[in-house]
Order: C-alpha cells, then structure tokens, then sequence
C-alpha cells in the first residue's frame, strides 16, 4: 500500500468517524418507533451503495452481497414494518448493519473522500443507531431467550416458537451477538452464541472479518470466566489444533492446567477431612425473594401459571353503569380479574382513532422512561425498564381530555391530582421488571405531588402478537394485551397504606409492537369517594389469598 492510499484512507476514515459522532443517536433500542427510521437509513445506504457499484465494477464481489443483504430486508421490512420491527432478530439485524456490517463495507473498499462524504455527511436527515443500540439490542435477545426458554438454534434461523418470522441468522450475525455480550460480561450466553456461529461458519463460504480461530478463543476464555476451566482447556486444545503458535492460547495452557491441578489437590484434602473450617457447605444457598420472585415472573410471562379456581369462579363480566349518569346511555364492558385486590379489565374505552392521535402526539418527544430512584426520589433510566415515554396534558388537546374524562367515568375517582396521561412504545425486547406504582413509606418520590398513587389505568393501544403481558407477581395473574382495553386496580388500601400485593411487572415484547398509555391517580380529592374503613391495613402485611397453580397440574 502505498503512502498516498495510506493517506487517503486516513482522511476517509476521518470523515466517517465525523459524521456518525454528529448524526448518530443512542436509545434507539428503548422503543420500536425509533427503530422505524432507521429504514430511511437503510435505504440511503443502499442508493448510495448503488451508485458507487455503477463506478467502481471491481469492487463488486464485497459490495454486492451486502447490497442484496440490504435490499432484501428492506423489501421485507416495507411489506409490513410493525411486524418486521417486532421481531427481535430483525431488530437486532438491522442495527448490526448499520453498525459494525456498515463499517466492515467502508474498511472493505478503497473509496475517495467525495464519495465518502455523498454517502455519509450530507444525510444529515436520517438517523444512524450506535453500538449501544447494538448491545441493547443483543441483550434484549438474550432477555427474550432467557425469558421464554427460546432455543439459540430456532432464534438463530429465524424461527419463534416454531414458526419462521425472519431470513436466518448469518455466522457474522451470531458471531457479533456472542462478542457484544462478551463485552457486557455475559459470558454464558455469549459462549451459548459463539457455538453457534461455529457450527454456521463451518457451512458457510462467505468471507468474514474474523476467523474460526477467534471464535473458539472466545469460547474458551469465556469458559475459564465462568469458572470451568476443564472446558476452557478443551477448548484451548481445539484452537491450538489450528493455530499452534497462537501466542495467548499457549501461555493460557499451562495455567489452566496448574488451575485444575489445584482444584484436584483441594478436592482430595476435602474428602481426607484436612480443610477443618475452611471446608465449603455443600448445599447451595436458599434462593432469595428475588430470585423466586424471578422464576414466577418468568413463568406467568410464559403463560404457565393461572389462578386457581376458587377465585376463578367468583369473577364475573358484566356491563358498568354506575359512577356516572353517561354510562346509563353508554355502559363500559367490565371484566374482573381478581378480587381484593381488585384488577379489573375495561373494554373497548379507546377507539382507533384516539390510539393514533395519542401516537402522533407522543412521537416528537419520547424520551427513555424513567423511574424514581428510592434513595434521592429522582428520576432516572434503568436496565429493568426498556421503553420511551412522552406525558401528555388535558390542555394539548381535546383528545387527551376525552380520555381524562373517561377515566373519571370509569373508576369512580377524581381527576383533580391525577398525572399526565404517559404515552409508551417499548423497545426491542422491551420490558418493565416487578415493581410498585406507589411510593414505598422509605422511599422520596411524590413529596410534592397531591398524596401517593392511589390507582392505576393501563390502556392497552396495540395488538402484541408474542409475549408482553402485565403480570401480578403475588397473586400469579397474567393479562394479556388486548388492543382498545384498559388495566385498573388500585394501589394502596382503604387505610392509605401501600398495598404489596399489586406487585406488577410488564413482560417483554416477543414480537410486535406494544404501545400503552398510563393515567396514575393520587389520593388528593379521593377522600370522599374512596373513605377508609374501621380496619387499619398496614404496608408490610401481605393480603391473604389463594396461591396461583401451573396449568400443567391439571
């Protein structure tokens, strides 16, 4: 190469790095309306790649592939967005070529400046994601994996729950999930992830930017991460069989070796009885209230828990008449959940056009959703809440106070503390971890607000065809998203106290788009319609009721 090309791309890569540290955008992975943009992203990058093909004919053999690549997602994603979008692995594809397959094509090819800067600083009008839209999205595939059981082998193909919603997984593709989760030390699944692009590279003939050898390094360290060093030995043998002088895999031989010998020679003064106090109990530790709290959650996102039918039986449809004279004329269909504490769905209380109109308004100003930090009472991002939200005022428009109204009709409360109407579009994977909507009595939040939140309004705004259901981690319930529905049940007891038992967490999206809008009400101006009764319920005691039962002990 010689000392002009060398220049040249110098200032070539210069100028990219310039303009994506202008033009791109983190968090486009919390919510799937900010992915949608990116197709306009996509599409530039295939006119340009189009153009510079039509000059420069020897570059062909590398452009061209992923120029069909592009074209043919694309083409796929156009014929219906919601659901190309809503599924994970074309989520997670799409980011990866606009990022690392992105910057593979730019290293691949000798290119002018002027092209450089036709394909990149003067598309300041569309979005380009970052590598924390890569991670984010790679963890909500290993989130959605976890979450419900998915196998890597199916997800890898395209394939959910048996049914093929997108074109299989590349080598690369996997490879660069199992490297990104390398990176955020998830070393199980990234070694779960590397294996399988070994067995994809192995019937591949594409041309990648690592080698099988980088693969199994990875596997192999990742083992001994993990604390089996007898697999990341093996492991280490496999690459060594390839590459010999492969100067970290020789060096880390010898110190698994000595690792496992260590581990032998303590195992044997154990079994001898000659480690006294330092001998290890056996039994591994009981599992904390998180983590059982864990597996329920997990399991009623799945679907594999119900209520029993003693509680079954007591709940009833019926239609709502009461709390105001409009619904004599126009009564609401009720549906109950659950009794004490009362979870009751509401159906058909939001129309189409309402849902898009909230929608339209929402867009221009999602920000990631927030929660109140228990320690200071601010508001901040975090890993368990994976959504964009915008709040939305009565006064904005005449929509937004019909729902208002409507809410009041509803639920029998006051609207005069009431939050903003909270419009929300989850992310990839998106998801909302087990948590209170009321303030507990040790934490901060609502100091300045009229009272704690008395009750909750949850309006389902799409259909989400896989996973993202609202589940009730105390009392095992799970409610499925249906489109124009709304979720109520009240968060504190007559007394004012918080109610634990209302513990809720928000599934992640399998596949689909799910949009939701909250209304959060405060005790002020409830004193009269919800007046505490003569027993005094305390926050820390937990109601009495029947337990859930997994539909299989049926």
């Amino acid at each position: 190469m010689t000392l002009r090309t060398r220049h040249a791309l110098y200032v070539i890569y210069i100028i990219i790095c310039q303009d994506l540290l202008s033009w791109t955008q983190g968090e486009l992975f919390t919510a799937i309306s900010e992915v949608e943009p990116l197709l306009e992203t996509h599409k530039r990058i295939i006119d340009d790649l189009d153009d510079y093909i039509a000059k420069e004919e020897k570059r062909l053999a590398v452009l061209k592939k992923h120029l069909n690549l592009y074209k043919k997602e694309h083409l796929m994603a156009m014929e219906d967005i919601p659901n190309y979008l809503g599924n994970p692995i074309n989520a997670f594809t799409l980011i990866k070529r606009l990022t690392t397959d992105l910057d593979f094509i730019e290293k691949s090819i000798k290119i002018g400046t002027d092209y450089v800067k036709n394909i990149t600083v003067n598309h300041a009008d569309v979005k380009y994601p970052t590598l924390e839209d890569l991670t984010g999205a790679a963890q909500a595939l290993t989130r959605l994996q976890d979450t419900y059981h998915l196998d890597i082998g199916e997800l890898s193909e395209g394939r959910l729950n048996g049914v093929v919603y997108s074109t299989p997984m590349t080598a690369g593709d996997c490879y660069e999930l199992g490297r990104t989760l390398y990176n955020e030390k998830d070393f199980g699944n990234s070694v779960r992830w590397m294996t399988e692009a070994l067995r994809k590279l192995e019937n591949e003939s594409d041309t990648y930017n690592f080698t099988e050898v980088d693969i199994l390094e990875y596997i192999s360290f990742s083992h001994y991460l993990l604390g089996d060093v007898e697999k990341a030995l093996e492991w280490t043998k496999k690459l060594l069989a390839l590459d010999p002088e492969h100067p970290r895999a020789r060096g880390n031989v010898p110190h698994f070796q000595r690792t496992i010998q260590e581990k032998e020679a303590r195992l044997r003064r154990k079994r001898r009885g000659d480690l006294g106090d330092e001998d290890e109990d056996e039994n591994p530790p009981p599992l904390s209230y998180l983590a059982k709290e864990r597996k329920v959650y997990e399991s009623l996102c799945r679907g594999e828990m119900e209520i029993p039918s003693e509680m079954k039986k007591k709940l009833k449809c019926s239609y709502l008449t009461e709390n105001h004279p409009f619904l004599k004329l126009a009564p609401i269909k009720m549906e109950q959940m659950y009794i004490e504490p009362d979870v009751v769905v509401f159906h058909e209380v939001m129309s189409d056009e309402e849902i898009e109109h909230l929608k339209d308004m929402a867009r221009p100003r999602f920000k990631r959703a927030v929660v109140h930090d228990p320690k200071t009472g601010k508001l901040v991002a975090a890993h368990y809440r994976i959504s964009k939200s915008a709040w939305l005022r009565d006064e904005e428009s005449p929509v937004v106070a019909r729902v208002t109204r409507r809410v009041a009709h509803f639920t029998g409360l006051s609207m005069r503390s009431a939050e903003e109407l909270q419009v929300v579009n989850y992310g990839i994977g998106g998801h909302y971890e087990p948590h209170f909507d009321f303030a507990r009595k040790e934490e901060n939040a609502f100091q300045k607000a009229n009272g704690n939140r008395i009750a909750t309004v949850l309006f389902y705004m799409s259909e989400v065809a896989q996973g993202g259901a609202t589940v009730f981690t105390e009392l095992g319930l799970s409610v499925f998203p249906v489109k124009n529905s709304a979720l109520f049940w009240l968060n504190l007891h007559p007394s004012g106290e918080g109610d634990i038992s209302t513990r809720h967490a928000a599934c992640p999206v399998l596949r689909g788009s799910k949009w939701v809008s909250n209304k959060w009400i405060h005790q002020g101006g409830q004193e009269l319609l919800k007046p505490c009764n003569l027993e005094y319920q305390r926050e820390d005691v937990m109601r009495k009721f029947p337990r859930p039962v997994p539909l299989t002990s049926r």
